[in-house]
């Protein structure tokens, strides 16, 4: 009753908010600079893409407290978790698979080979972020394998003060978390360095965590050359009560380490623009089925990344040139796997070109793939030429007036099949060295305004997929096999807008609106079983309200309506307010304020209602 009436009148308040008289001063919403491509950089209502972008204001205010919780309130991504603090979370955009969204940090690659799984153990703390972009649908053909249907790409806080912040939070479960943040800009260098500590005993059986986080962000020069470096490093400790298996293993447990250290500049001379990449990116992962008993069953896995890429961009008589190249060398020591290398190379090449006073933007381009050993594995003769793919693209774009813009593209994208999928061993699942690539081919057209206070996008998609691994057996006495089975025709709905206004004596309000709607068309096999059934959001309604009251209160209301297509639906409501009074922010974090009782995924119940109650001191 208590969290129904606290419901009702967080409600009350937002209602009221509603009610009050609008000031006649207008909000600007400036055009955001951002990386639409990894090559040309375009102001968000110029290019003809699908991609969001999540800024620091959202992110400061957002009752999430980790990557994960973020991603969820933007419509069109469905973050399926295992408990809290994202401790195991899957990334899936518009329908895909937890192996089909590609993660970046700074524009670096962190997928990673082991299993799509690990995907999301290298997000960062939310203190050390400055935004994040969302590329949904052929886009993703820029960046190049796994960016199937579509990819995250992490922003580093790049603009460092003199600022010294401690945080200590407490809540649910015996929640504890410590944050330690110091960012020194010096005469010719800056840094930023955040460690994070998190532990719970968790919200059920063998759901305990603890957790490190390990962040460093440093700009300097050499000979007037400037230089940035960016270090993480993320250990997960964690019960994993039914996270993998059957509900009914709830014994698991598991470690997980990853860590990434880059380097990147820029060399600019008149409109040519060149921007190296120097990159390190390595996960280990533990498990084991007996938490009490290892010697059970125990996986081991080491996987190791390390990279060069060189972006360029320039002006021409016609429009932008973009190209790029990304050649990677990646290592795997598995207990299970076995020992594995891949080398891959990914080029690409754009070029947009504008007509017609630049009201028509026209952007082909082409990304071109080389994996070492895909011709070995499906019995091909093992040259350099077979082991190339080519994945070609066009975007279209046609602008009215300066704040209303028309856009199509199509495009195709793939997955690598991950180790997991091609060698995994177990006494019921087998995979399956002979798997080739996932591909797509989506298309699209969307609709974009942007003026004064008010934004709005809205897009419909068609993904044509082939190729996609499913694990199957004929009888229940069979182990489960990897195979490329499935075909999948996904046609979806998204629409997404923003509304900043003032209400009386109220600093600014905002609110933020987001639908997606799916729906999948599989065609059958010739298996009798299959382990990975659909279950994409087929109806996703998001929404977020901010206001602030003064310079000191504000408060941020998150709504969550999901419906997946086997017809289980929920709605979530959390809510975060904040207080400051001089060097000091109190903020209280109310999530699952209905006690909804649902599952994301595997049929791992999550926490109903629970709280936290964090205090930072911030000094510059």
């Amino acid at each position: 009753m208590k969290k129904l009436l606290l419901s009702i009148l967080i409600f009350n308040t937002f209602v009221t908010h509603l009610n009050a008289q609008e000031s006649e001063d207008e909000i600007k919403l400036d055009e955001v600079e951002i990386l639409s491509s990894p090559r040309i950089e375009i102001e968000s209502l110029q290019n003809s893409i699908s991609v969001i972008s999540i800024s620091k204001e959202q992110i400061n205010n957002s009752t999430a407290t980790n990557v994960s919780e973020l991603l969820q309130q933007i419509a069109g991504i469905d973050i399926r978790r295992r408990g809290v603090e994202g401790m195991q979370a899957d990334l899936y955009i518009r329908g895909g698979s937890f192996d089909q969204t590609l993660l970046l940090i700074d524009g670096i690659k962190v997928e990673d080979p082991q299993t799509g799984h690990h995907t999301m153990n290298m997000t960062l703390p939310l203190e050390v972020i400055e935004r994040i972009e969302i590329t949904k649908g052929s886009a993703g053909r820029i960046y190049g394998q796994n960016a199937f249907t579509g990819a995250v790409n992490i922003i580093t806080k790049k603009n460092i003060k003199n600022n010294l912040s401690v945080e200590l939070t407490g809540g649910s479960f015996d929640q504890k978390r410590g944050s330690l943040t110091v960012q020194r800009k010096l005469e010719n260098s800056e840094i930023l360095f955040n460690y994070n500590r998190k532990e719970s005993e968790g919200y059920r059986y063998n759901t305990d965590f603890k957790n490190d986080e390990l962040f460093i962000n440093s700009s300097f020069k050499i000979k007037d050359q400037k230089v940035s470096a960016i270090g993480a490093f993320n250990e997960r400790k964690f019960g994993a009560n039914g996270f993998y298996a059957s509900p009914e293993a709830i014994d698991q447990y598991e470690e997980t380490q990853a860590s990434i250290i880059g380097l990147t500049t820029a060399f600019k001379k008149d409109d040519l623009i060149i921007k190296p990449k120097l990159y390190w990116k390595r996960n280990q992962d533990m498990y084991v089925y007996l938490r009490q008993d290892p010697s059970v069953y125990r996986n081991l896995h080491i996987s190791n990344k390390v990279g060069i890429e060189v972006n360029a961009s320039t002006s021409n008589s016609i429009g932008d040139l973009g190209l790029g190249i990304d050649l990677s060398k990646v290592s795997l020591t598995s207990n299970n796997l076995g020992n594995r290398n891949r080398t891959m190379l990914n080029m690409f090449i754009e070029q947009q070109i504008k007509f017609q006073n630049e009201k028509i933007d026209l952007t082909p381009g082409i990304a071109i793939t080389y994996f070492s050993d895909v011709s070995s594995r499906l019995n091909y003769q093992n040259n350099f030429f077979n082991n190339l793919f080519f994945y070609p693209g066009m975007d279209l774009g046609y602008r009215f007036k300066k704040n209303l813009k028309l856009y199509s593209n199509v495009g195709y994208t793939y997955r690598i099949p991950t180790y997991t999928d091609l060698f995994y061993s177990s006494p019921t699942t087998l995979g399956n060295e002979n798997l080739k690539l996932e591909k797509a081919l989506t298309k699209e057209i969307g609709l974009k305004y942007l003026k004064s206070n008010f934004n709005l996008s809205m897009s419909l998609y068609q993904r044509d997929a082939s190729d996609i691994i499913d694990y199957v057996r004929n009888n229940e006495a069979e182990p489960w096999q990897a195979n490329n089975i499935r075909e999948i025709t996904t046609n979806g709905f998204e629409l997404n807008m923003g509304y900043k206004f003032y209400l009386g004596a109220f600093r600014p309000q905002s609110i933020n609106i987001g639908y997606s709607n799916i729906n999948d068309d599989l065609l059958e096999t010739d298996f009798t079983f299959s382990r990975y059934a659909l279950n994409s959001l087929k109806n996703q309604i998001t929404a977020t309200y901010m206001f602030q009251i003064r310079d000191f209160i504000s408060s941020t209301l998150t709504f969550k309506n999901s419906e997946r297509l086997n017809n289980e639906s929920y709605t979530v409501i959390d809510f975060r307010t904040s207080y400051i009074y001089e060097k000091f922010t109190l903020s209280i974090i109310l999530n699952n304020i209905l006690d909804e009782d649902y599952t994301e995924t595997n049929l791992v119940p999550m926490p109903g209602f629970n709280s936290l109650v964090g205090i930072k001191y911030s000094i510059n």
